[in-house]
């Protein structure tokens, strides 16, 4: 079997695999799956909840704009590390190899090869494929992905360091009971209705988490 053969195998191969598993959903959102949901819901708990989101959102977006290049560059390296990336270019390259049989030689064949599985992966599949994940759905936020959020309090905690506390939860404010952590108690730490505390562990068995006051 000839390469461009081989590559056009391994590249269908690859795709179809894929496409079939669901892993391409995993790959686009990244390694940072559970990060940009966890980012995305603590993004909107703490506009909700939080009179200051707006002055976070300015603060981030500033760090944002500082770190944009290296992001960007990053960012480009990542997504041609993509398995879908590669397995696309595979069959593109492969695909025009074969074609361009007894029409073009040597680094001519394989030069245009290599442009072709370039343009059929940004022009064709990378379009394709974008427009299938409009359809896939995120999944669903559980409670740990509460951790290290904010919450706002409901009920002034009593002596015990115990009280009822609010956090959005996939559009849904959720009450739970939230416990004082250690180091606060013993600090003597008071939390009231209406204060600020920052999520620490959760037992989602008990529906109750640890929190820590800011």
């Amino acid at each position: 079997m000839e390469p461009y053969t081989f590559s056009l195998v391994l590249g269908a191969a690859g795709l179809g695999a894929m496409a079939l598993s669901g892993i391409g959903h995993q790959t686009h959102h990244g390694g940072g799956s559970g990060h940009s949901a966890h980012h995305g819901h603590g993004s909107a708990h703490h506009g909700a909840l939080r009179g200051g989101g707006q002055h976070a959102g300015v603060a981030k977006a500033a760090g944002g704009a500082h770190h944009g290049a290296p992001s960007g560059a990053r960012d480009a390296v990542l997504s041609l590390m993509s398995p879908r990336v590669l397995f696309s270019v595979l069959l593109g390259l492969g695909a025009t190899g074969v074609l361009l049989r007894g029409t073009l030689a040597g680094g001519l064949r394989l030069g245009a090869a290599i442009l072709g599985g370039i343009l059929f992966e940004r022009l064709l599949v990378t379009p394709v494929w974008n427009f299938g994940m409009r359809f896939a759905s995120n999944p669903a936020l559980t409670l740990e992905s509460c951790v290290a959020d904010e919450a706002k309090v409901v009920s002034g905690f009593d002596a015990n360091g115990q009280g009822l506390i609010a956090i959005e939860l996939d559009g849904q404010v959720v009450q739970l009971l939230g416990t004082l952590q250690a180091a606060d108690r013993a600090a003597g730490v008071k939390v009231r209705a209406g204060d600020m505390v920052r999520i620490e562990e959760v037992d989602t068995e008990r529906n109750r988490c640890t929190v820590s006051a800011l």
